[in-house]
């Protein structure tokens, strides 16, 4: 049985609905992370299960007990603010133990238990140090040791990362990994920023106007979106709309404006008749470089941008414009004429 479950939850401000019979459930000891853009949701879902907002319809169960009307003092679980939430005039230590205190926990467990968990975010020696003499990451770790340190029953994260510069965010996230792994404690994350929740996650509830578009582990959700809102999310660029779809034993063949295409049939396949690709993935070379044949496109090249490894060229062709990234000491040239090459195995098929 699932340890957190919400089954056909309706929120709504003001009569609008965010959430409109949403289910989700989640596995003891994972880690799952709700991605999406602004206003999908996520943090609706997490702030509702944190307690902070009442559901209109549906319920809440939390280790086989409803949940629904619990208050947020009567759940023991963690919650770790985007903005640190740290008190100032506190020092690191005490802002550790400020949770234990309100629980009435005695003064040397109290000690025993922060000093274990400063030693889990590696911050011992910081104890006596104040969040103005801190770092970013220092404060986060802070954060987050002040969600541990109650023993909660679910850790939530609310977009902890954010206010990070980029080689910072890479660290944490490594780090939030690690104790997460190491306590094994059931985890809920909400993140924009898909390489974020992919590196640290076990799974990943794809939002997009309150409804989860695909659950799934990362790797199967980064080879294989099922719509194409979430191929554009995860950097699908490049779509062909087919007309015509038959099977053809491993392969799938398909077909627009007479031009012939091959997929892979992998297990789960969408049956829709829109197929995705990212720019990477996608091959462009010279007439000379890349024959005629299926899967193969004549272009003209209209824009070409310098990435650093590589350089991207938005290729016009009779089925619009493509997104292809290559890697090569002597680029193409604008309006230059070249071929796109579609492998079979990275045509993916959405909804």
């Amino acid at each position: 049985m699932a340890l957190l479950q919400l089954d056909n939850i309706s929120v709504a401000y003001d009569q609008q609905y965010i959430l409109k019979d949403f289910n989700l459930s989640l596995e003891k000891g994972q880690l799952l992370s709700l991605l999406g853009p602004s206003g999908c949701g996520k943090t609706t879902t997490l702030r509702l299960i944190a307690g902070f907002l009442d559901a209109k319809d549906g319920s809440f169960r939390f280790e086989g007990k409803d949940y629904t009307r619990t208050p947020i003092n009567k759940r023991n679980f963690g919650l770790v603010f985007q903005s640190y939430a740290l008190f100032p005039h506190l020092s690191v230590y005490e802002n550790v133990a400020f949770g234990l205190r309100i629980r009435k926990v005695k003064d040397d467990e109290i000690r025993k238990r922060v000093m274990k968990m400063l030693e889990i975010v590696s911050l011992h020696g910081f104890e006596d140090r104040f969040p103005g003499a801190l770092s970013g990451g220092q404060k986060q770790r802070v954060a987050i040791a002040r969600a541990l340190v109650i023993e909660p029953d679910l850790l939530l994260f609310d977009e902890p990362l954010s206010n990070l510069d980029a080689n910072l965010r890479v660290n944490m996230r490594v780090e939030i990994r690690r104790i997460q792994q190491e306590l094994g404690i059931t985890t809920v994350y909400v993140s924009h920023d898909q390489e974020e929740c992919f590196s640290i996650s076990d799974k990943v509830a794809v939002m997009n106007k309150g409804v989860i578009e695909q659950l799934d582990h990362p790797s199967v959700i980064f080879k294989y979106p099922k719509t194409e809102f979430v191929g554009r999310f995860i950097g699908f660029n490049n779509f062909i709309t087919f007309t015509e779809r038959q099977a053809d034993g491993d392969a799938v063949l398909l077909t627009v404006n007479g031009l012939p295409f091959r997929a892979k049939k992998v297990p789960g396949m969408s049956a829709g008749m829109k197929g995705a690709i990212r720019p990477d993935d996608l091959l462009a070379g010279t007439e000379n470089e890349i024959s005629e044949g299926p899967n193969v496109l004549d272009g003209t090249v209209k824009v070409s941008t310098y990435l650093g490894r590589s350089y991207q060229y938005i290729v016009e062709t009779a089925l619009g414009e493509f997104t292809v990234n290559k890697e090569m000491l002597s680029p193409f040239e604008n309006g230059q004429r070249i071929r796109l090459l579609v492998p079979p195995e990275k045509l993916v098929l959405v909804d």
